[in-house]
């Protein structure tokens, strides 16, 4: 090969990885002119976009989970929809159902909320198990059947799901499986003073979190950018040591004394997909262990179970990956 092309084609790359990072970037401003103080949940949904994950959002009502997602999509220009999940939701609600046409007596298949971009799952721990379950092939295959047909979903594709932390009559939990299937889980947390006076004086002077356009929320990334960002991150270099750091954070998890169940293989893979994204973001084509103790919460805290004498004592979930994360050696 010409080194003359092959270095035009390595400068052609390099500019398009930082433009789709400087879009991506883009996204937090963006975001910002609707939703106030939640930059670690923009970063984490754009760190799900870049690794083809979902998000389960935890946090109690009135904190504006609703509102980042419907941000995230205007800035980005992709299609969102939303279901409530509530009891009586069927699963044919969420992915479709074939609907009988008396002009051509026929069935005909009428695709459900699920065939969108970003899909916000409202509240997914207030629906049966059985309408929960209709998602899994959706976030792990990123298909629907429907009588024995696949039906693929558009691209990206990503689910958004919601759960109140507080309230619990009236709910299912998610099962361990379905819980794995969430690349992070992400708090969203009640606002800082200072936040809540910026929000109501928002309120106040006008503003309507129904239209965002109104807000100034303006398109700041494409699909492209989306895609072009995905292929620089899969090209993000991961030493030996750092897959070791993460195998060994892992290991710790199924070690703990607090805890009934650690970190599966699975949970592994998503940490290393994480911080790879996290690295990329941060403006480096290398993943440091700054970038897994980063993204080791969100990413690990929905794929542990505490042991009920740990509950008992008031130890939660995030103390014991702190802990582990104190502990184990970093690679130098």
């Amino acid at each position: 090969m010409d080194p003359t092309t092959d270095n035009a084609g390595h400068t052609g790359q390099a500019g398009r990885s930082d433009t789709a990072r400087a879009s991506l970037e883009a996204l937090r401003t963006e975001i910002a002119k609707a939703v106030v103080g939640q930059d670690p949940a923009v970063t984490g949904l754009v760190v799900a976009l870049l690794c083809r994950g979902h998000v389960l959002l935890e946090g109690v009502p009135g904190v504006a989970k609703t509102l980042l997602v419907r941000a995230l999509a205007a800035a980005l220009e992709v299609d969102t929809k939303r279901v409530q999940f509530t009891p009586d939701l069927m699963p044919s609600d969420v992915t479709g159902s074939l609907v009988y046409d008396a002009r051509t007596a026929e069935f005909s298949f009428q695709p459900g909320p699920v065939f969108t971009n970003l899909l916000l799952a409202d509240e997914i721990n207030r629906t049966p198990p059985k309408t929960q379950s209709s998602l899994l092939e959706a976030m792990e295959e990123r298909q629907v059947t429907v009588d024995g047909t696949p039906r693929l979903l558009p691209e990206p594709f990503l689910v958004a799901a919601t759960q109140n932390p507080v309230e619990h009559e009236g709910t299912y939990p998610l099962p361990e499986a379905q819980l794995d299937r969430f690349l992070l889980k992400l708090t969203i947390p009640l606002p800082t003073r200072q936040d809540e006076i910026d929000v109501l004086t928002r309120h106040a002077q006008g503003f309507d979190p129904r239209d965002l356009r109104a807000a100034g929320v303006r398109p700041v990334a494409t699909v492209q950018d989306l895609e072009a960002a995905r292929t620089a991150v899969a090209a993000t270099t991961i030493s030996p040591e750092i897959t070791a750091y993460v195998v060994d954070l892992c290991r710790a998890t199924r070690e703990s004394p607090s805890l009934a169940l650690g970190v599966s293989p699975r949970g592994a893979t998503a940490l290393l997909a994480t911080a790879r994204a996290w690295a990329w973001l941060t403006g480096r084509d290398y993943v440091i262990p700054d970038d897994v103790k980063a993204l080791a919460l969100p990413t690990l805290r929905h794929r542990v179970q505490l042991r009920p004498e740990a509950e008992m004592e008031g130890v939660s979930v995030d103390a014991v990956i702190t802990a582990i994360l104190s502990h184990v050696p970093v690679p130098r």
